[in-house]
């Protein structure tokens, strides 16, 4: 079998996993805030070069194209399309389409609405092609995915951000670049429930941090104030949420207030699978299938819901380790496996 180069062009992160014999043997992921203008995401390109390797032929899906940077998808999708054959010139570039399939340059330039933030549908496939059924839940710094699959077909009702976001089928909610202010409205502390501000102070980076479960270098982007990521360093930028400085109150008690933040976006998850669930498609023994940075909470959820959890990372052939980042980055592991 080929050796194929997965690539997922996301908004603020590029992740890369390679594949060689059917196993993926190396996948990682780089910071890219790619708003910030299109030299970000070629500077990320080349730090991931070390993974990519010399494999020629390389399979390319993307959720980048939303960004501001762009006036629309279109836009943003033959931006990027154009940004990786500058990087790789010689290369035989596939992108992923959706049900279209892989596509060439030409072809995928044409069809935006197709390749625009395909990457889910990837994963999604990939799962579907290795277990009987199941929720896939794929958690990221950003977004989370619910998608249930059966009998190798991915029974997503939408298929754009738009439609997945009217079918619960994408929420916006991840474990790091999440504004507090979007998951909660009020919020008891000291004795009273109080308001929270409506200001991109603190990130849920930040609640993960103070309560120990943020993974390992999963934080990778400035705080939202730039400063020092480190438990006193969260609990200020959450005590801004309130109005509040961090001398107002004991560590304890910003850990509380962060805890139960958490449990607001748990639960924000929580009520978008029990939707989907009701459609009546899977099992009632069906499990969850957890990947990306956060999937933590995934096997939170199924837990929750009393369904057996199964990892991504168990769905693929490789080293411990490339596991582990390939379930990070299940989008460009999926593509990388698929386009073999």
């Amino acid at each position: 079998m080929p050796d194929v180069v997965g690539w997922d062009l996301g908004g603020a992160h590029l992740k890369v996993a390679r594949a060689e014999d059917g196993r993926i043997v190396e996948a990682a992921q780089f910071a890219c805030p790619l708003w910030q203008g299109l030299e970000r995401l070629t500077a990320a390109l080349v730090e991931a070069r070390g993974v990519a390797g010399s494999a020629s032929r390389h399979a390319v899906t993307m959720t980048g194209e939303l960004v501001d940077l762009f006036a629309n998808r279109a836009e943003g999708v033959t931006q990027l399309i154009a940004t990786m054959i500058a990087a790789y010139p010689q290369a035989d570039l596939r992108f992923y389409a959706g049900r279209a399939g892989f596509l060439d340059a030409q072809h995928a330039a044409a069809r935006p609405r197709e390749v625009a933030s395909a990457n889910w549908l990837a994963s999604a496939q990939l799962a579907a092609a290795r277990r009987p059924q199941g929720l896939f839940v794929d958690i990221g710094s950003t977004t989370t995915d619910v998608v249930p699959f059966r009998d190798g077909s991915v029974l997503a009702v939408g298929m754009t951000d738009a439609e997945r976001l009217a079918s619960d089928e994408l929420v916006y909610s991840g474990i790091t670049r999440t504004p507090v202010m979007a998951l909660v409205r009020r919020v008891p502390f000291a004795g009273v429930e109080q308001a929270v501000m409506a200001e991109h102070f603190a990130t849920t980076a930040d609640v993960y941090r103070l309560t120990g479960a943020l993974p390992e270098d999963a934080d990778q982007l400035p705080a939202a104030d730039g400063g020092e990521k480190s438990p006193a360093g969260s609990a200020r930028r959450l005590a801004r949420m309130l109005g509040r400085d961090l001398e107002d109150a004991d560590m304890t008690a910003w850990r509380h207030l962060a805890a139960f933040v958490v449990k607001q976006q748990q639960e924000q998850i929580e009520e978008a699978a029990v939707r989907v669930l009701s459609r009546g498609a899977l099992d009632r023994g069906a499990p969850v299938v957890g990947a990306g940075i956060g999937r933590l909470l995934a096997r939170q959820l199924a837990r929750a819901m009393d369904r057996p959890y199964v990892d991504f990372a168990e769905l693929i052939e490789g080293t411990s380790d490339a596991k582990d980042w390939a379930a990070r980055c299940a989008p460009a592991a999926a593509v990388a496996l698929l386009a073999v």
